[in-house]
C-alpha cells in the first residue's frame, strides 16, 4: 500500500526518467477494444515524442475511436509535411486490419528506437495516423466464421461503408447530423487534417480496389474513371506488387481474377456511400481500400504469416504520399492563402483541389511534366508548368511554391471575397481552426497521458 501511495505521487516526468520504454509484448492475436486502447495508451506513453493519442470521436455504443499519430511532430501539423493514414475494421467481422495496424504501430516504434533508417526516414517525412477500429461495436458481436456477415454492422445495423455522401448518389437527402457516429467522426476527422494518401483495410477476398466506386459519366470498360486514374492503378499496383501474394490475382476461391491484384472499384461492384470515394471528392485524399484476408475472421494461427505477407506492403505504401508535387501558395503580400484553387490540366476534379489553411496543396502525381492553374480571387491566374520527378525514393515530393500577383485592378469587393471562394456548397471543405485530433472540452491526449500512467502504475504494482 506504501509502496502504491509513494508511485502515485511522484511527477509524470519520473516514469519517463526511470522507466523510459517500458517493455510491452504485442501477441500474434485477436485484441479486444479494451486491449487495443491500453496498448495504444502505452506506447504513447513511451514514445511522447514521436506519437499522439486522440479520439475523432465515439461509436454508436459510446466506445471511443481511438487514433495514434507517429511522426517527429507528432501532435500537429508540420508544413510540407504529409499526413497519411490507415483505417481498419470498418466492417466490424473483417478483423484482419485490426492485428496488422497493431503490429505496424510495433515495427515502427521500435524501428525508430532501434535508429533503422527506413522508420527514421518514414516518422521524419510523414505523420502516420492509424486507427485501428472504426466499428468497435460491430466487432464486440462479430462472428468468427469465415464468410457470416455478423458484426459487420454497426450497432444500429448500418454498414458504415454506405453511409457516406455520395456525389454520384441522386435524390440524396441525408443531412450530416443524420448519419452514423462513425462516420460523422471520419467526416470531421477530415476537416481537421490535410489528409493526402490513405487506405482502409477489409477483408473477404486479396485485392487492391480504387475509384470511384459508384459512377456517373465517366464510364471506360465497365471501370468508374477519376482524373486521377493513373495515380490510383500505381498506388493500388503499388500495394499488391509489395504483397507476398496478392499480386497473383486470383487467391481465393469465391472470387473474380483480379489481373496483377487489382481492380476498379466500380468495375468489381457497384458500392454506393463508400468512405473511399468521400476521402477522394471532398477530402483531396486519395484512398484506396485492401481486401487483405480471403477469409473474414482468419484462424489466429495464421496472424504471423498474414503480417509477413503484408509488412512490407504496408510499409511501401505509406512511403507513396511523397509522390507528386507539395508547396505553398503566397498572395501578392507574400501571405500563405487558404482556399486558392489549385488544378492540374487535364484532371478536372469534382471538387477543385484547395489550399489547406497554412496555404499549402499536395498533388499526387506520377513523374512527368504537369501544368497547374492556380486561381484566387483578386489575383491574376497563374500557369506554370513543372517535371515532376519520383519522389517516395528521396521520401519528399517536388517542393514548390506559387507565388501569385494582384490584379493591377483589383476591387475592394474582390480582395474583400477572398474568403468567400466556395460557390458550390458541396465542395466546402474549409479546415477547422484545430487540427491533430483537438476536440472541444478536454483534450484526449491529456486523457491518455492520465490513463498512460495509470497503466503503468498497474504494472508496477501488479
Amino acid at each position: 500500500m506504501m509502496i502504491s501511495l509513494v508511485l502515485f505521487l511522484l511527477p509524470p516526468f519520473f516514469f519517463f526518467f526511470f522507466f523510459p520504454t517500458p517493455a510491452w509484448t504485442l501477441e500474434f492475436r485477436y485484441h479486444n477494444n479494451r486491449e487495443i486502447e491500453e496498448f495504444l495508451i502505452q506506447v504513447n506513453a513511451a514514445n511522447p515524442e514521436i506519437t499522439h493519442l486522440y479520439s475523432i470521436g465515439q461509436s454508436s455504443k459510446g466506445q471511443q475511436l481511438w487514433v495514434l499519430a507517429l511522426g517527429v511532430s507528432p501532435r500537429q501539423h508540420t508544413v510540407s509535411i504529409p499526413e497519411f493514414k490507415y483505417v481498419a475494421n470498418m466492417h466490424g467481422n473483417e478483423v484482419l486490419g485490426r492485428v496488422l495496424l497493431l503490429q505496424l504501430i510495433n515495427e515502427l516504434v521500435h524501428g525508430y528506437r532501434k535508429n533503422e533508417s527506413w522508420s527514421l526516414q518514414l516518422l521524419n517525412s510523414t505523420r502516420i495516423h492509424i486507427l485501428p477500429t472504426m466499428n468497435p461495436d460491430g466487432f464486440d458481436v462479430a462472428d468468427k466464421n469465415c464468410y457470416n456477415s455478423q458484426g459487420r454492422y454497426n450497432y444500429h445495423g448500418i454498414d458504415l461503408n454506405r453511409n457516406f455522401p455520395d456525389a454520384f448518389a441522386r435524390g440524396q437527402q441525408v443531412e450530416e447530423k443524420d448519419r452514423e457516429a462513425e462516420v460523422r467522426a471520419v467526416i470531421g476527422w477530415l476537416r481537421t487534417e490535410s489528409f493526402v494518401l490513405s487506405a482502409n483495410l477489409h477483408g473477404g477476398a486479396v485485392v487492391a480496389s480504387y475509384p470511384y466506386d459508384n459512377g456517373g459519366s465517366e464510364l471506360m470498360g465497365g471501370a468508374s474513371i477519376t482524373p486521377d486514374d493513373d495515380v490510383f492503378i500505381h498506388l493500388a499496383k503499388e500495394y499488391s506488387h509489395n504483397h507476398a501474394s496478392m499480386h497473383q490475382g486470383n487467391l481465393c476461391v469465391d472470387s473474380m481474377p483480379f489481373q496483377e491484384g487489382i481492380t476498379n472499384g466500380f468495375q468489381w461492384y457497384r458500392l454506393e456511400g463508400g468512405m473511399q470515394d468521400y476521402n477522394y471528392v471532398w477530402g483531396q485524399c486519395l484512398e484506396i481500400t485492401l481486401e487483405l484476408s480471403c477469409c473474414k475472421y482468419p484462424p489466429a494461427e495464421e496472424l504471423p504469416s498474414l503480417w509477413s505477407n503484408n509488412k512490407n506492403a504496408l510499409l511501401a505504401y505509406i512511403q507513396q504520399v511523397h509522390l507528386g508535387v507539395k508547396g505553398q501558395v503566397f498572395d501578392g503580400s507574400g501571405v500563405p492563402v487558404q482556399n486558392a484553387v489549385v488544378e492540374v490540366r487535364g484532371r478536372k476534379n469534382i471538387c477543385p483541389f484547395r489550399t489547406n489553411q497554412h496555404g499549402e496543396y499536395y498533388r499526387l502525381l506520377l513523374p512527368g511534366n504537369y501544368t497547374f492553374t492556380v486561381t484566387y480571387p483578386g489575383h491574376e491566374v497563374l500557369t506554370e508548368t513543372l517535371n515532376v520527378p519520383y519522389g517516395p525514393d528521396q521520401y519528399s515530393a517536388l517542393k514548390h511554391n506559387f507565388l501569385l500577383q494582384r490584379k493591377a485592378r483589383a476591387t475592394a469587393w474582390a480582395l474583400a471575397s477572398t474568403t468567400q471562394t466556395d460557390t458550390t456548397p458541396t465542395c466546402n471543405y474549409t479546415l477547422q481552426e484545430k487540427a491533430g485530433g483537438a476536440m472541444t472540452g478536454p483534450t484526449w491526449s491529456s486523457l491518455a497521458m492520465g490513463l498512460s500512467l495509470a497503466a503503468v502504475l498497474r504494472s508496477l504494482i501488479d
